[in-house]
């Protein structure tokens, strides 16, 4: 079963569920206010190790600075 994200607008928790891909649209309870949270697009960076031991993202540019996005192109990256 593939895990989704979801972010609740009433308490701005952010959690992770567990479900079947027939309820992917759906949205989920919070666990900690028990209002309903949408699901949100799931992101993640993937970096590979040369010989030296050095890591670089498998795909993007190097322009990003901040270290949480690839190549720059997330609304937090200010790249200079």
């Amino acid at each position: 079963m593939p895990i989704y994200e979801y972010n609740c607008h009433s308490c701005e928790n952010k959690f992770e569920l567990m479900r079947p891909f027939s309820q992917s649209t759906s949205p989920a309870t919070c666990p900690n206010c028990k209002n309903s949270a949408e699901r949100v697009l799931s992101t993640f960076a993937c970096f590979t190790v040369n010989d030296g031991g050095s890591a670089s993202p498998v795909a993007g540019t190097s322009s990003c600075s901040c270290g949480s996005c690839s190549g720059g192109s997330c609304g937090t990256c200010h790249a200079g």
